[in-house]
C-alpha cells in the first residue's frame, strides 16, 4: 500500500518536497558543471573535438577497416580540423554551456534517481518494485545511447558535414559554436533515443500501445531507422548498418516488452 504519512501530506508539504529533490538534482549538476570548467583541456581537447580527430577511436578503427577491405570512403576525419570563433565572449559562454551541458549528461541518472524517489512514496509495493527496475534500465540505456551516439553517430556527422559542400567556390570554415551544437545535439538525442524500451513500457502499461500495434508499424520504423542511417552516415553500406542495426533493434525490444506486460495482465486476469 502507498505509504500513510505520504497520503497524509498537505500540497504545500508536497511542494517543499519537490523543492528539495530539485535542490540536490541542481547541485549535482552544479558540482559536475564546475569540475567540467576547471578541466577545460579534457573536456574540449579530448571530448568535445575527439570526433573530429585522426586518432579517435572510432576514426582510427575506420581507416584500418578501410585499408583492410579497400574502401576508401570508410576513411573518415583524417584531416585536423580548426574552428574559428567571432564573438568577443564567444569562447567564454561556449566554456560555460559546455560545462553545464556535460554536468546534466553526466548527472542523468541521480537526477532520475531523485525523481524516483519523489513519487516513490505514492506507489504501491508492486509498482516500487517494477519502478525501481525501469529506473535502473532508464540510466543504463541512457548512458549507452550517449555512447553510441558519441562514438558512432559523432564521427560519422562530423566527417559528412564538414565535406559536404554545394559548390567548390564555398569553403567550410566550421564554427565553434556551430560545431558544439550539432555534437551536444547528437549526444542528447542519441540517450534520449535509447529510453524508448522504457518508454514503450510506460505505454503499455497504461494500454496506450500494444504489441501488435507496434508489430503493424514495423515496416514504418525500419524504414525511418535507415533513412536516418542515410543521412547521417557516409554513402556507405556498412556505415548505415552500424546505426542503423541498434535503432531496429530498440524497437524489437519494445515489442518484446510489450507482449510480456500482456501476457502478463491477462495470467493476472485469469
Amino acid at each position: 500500500m502507498a505509504n500513510k504519512k505520504q497520503e497524509e501530506m498537505t500540497f504545500l508539504e508536497h511542494l517543499e518536497e519537490l523543492r528539495w529533490h530539485l535542490v540536490r538534482s541542481f547541485i549535482s549538476v552544479f558540482v559536475v558543471a564546475v569540475l567540467a570548467f576547471l578541466y577545460k583541456e579534457i573536456l574540449f581537447d579530448v571530448i568535445i573535438f575527439g570526433p573530429s580527430n585522426p586518432d579517435f577511436l572510432t576514426n582510427a578503427l575506420l581507416t584500418k577497416l578501410a585499408v583492410k577491405f579497400d574502401m576508401p570512403a570508410l576513411s573518415i576525419n583524417q584531416e585536423v580540423i580548426q574552428f574559428q570563433n567571432i564573438l568577443m565572449a564567444g569562447q567564454f559562454t561556449t566554456h560555460l554551456k559546455v560545462a553545464f551541458i556535460a554536468g546534466l549528461v553526466v548527472a542523468f541518472p541521480y537526477i532520475f534517481w531523485e525523481f524516483w524517489r519523489f513519487v516513490k512514496p505514492a506507489l504501491y509495493q508492486q509498482e516500487v518494485k517494477h519502478s525501481r527496475g525501469a529506473i535502473f534500465f532508464a540510466s543504463i540505456l541512457f548512458s549507452v545511447g550517449i555512447l553510441f551516439a558519441y562514438y558512432v553517430i559523432c564521427p560519422l556527422s562530423v566527417h559528412f558535414l564538414a565535406n559536404y559542400y554545394v559548390s567548390s567556390k564555398v569553403e567550410n570554415i566550421l564554427n565553434l559554436g556551430s560545431y558544439i551544437s550539432t555534437i551536444s545535439s547528437i549526444v542528447l538525442a542519441g540517450g534520449i533515443i535509447f529510453e524508448l524500451p522504457i518508454l514503450i513500457f510506460f505505454l503499455a502499461k497504461v494500454g496506450l500501445v500494444s504489441s501488435q500495434s507496434l508489430k503493424k508499424y514495423r515496416k514504418h520504423a525500419i524504414v525511418a531507422s535507415l533513412l536516418l542511417a542515410a543521412i547521417i552516415t557516409p554513402p556507405d553500406v556498412i556505415s548505415q548498418i552500424l546505426v542503423c542495426f541498434p535503432l531496429i533493434f530498440l524497437y524489437e525490444g519494445g515489442i518484446i516488452i510489450a507482449r510480456n506486460i500482456e501476457r502478463k495482465r491477462l495470467r493476472e486476469e485469469l
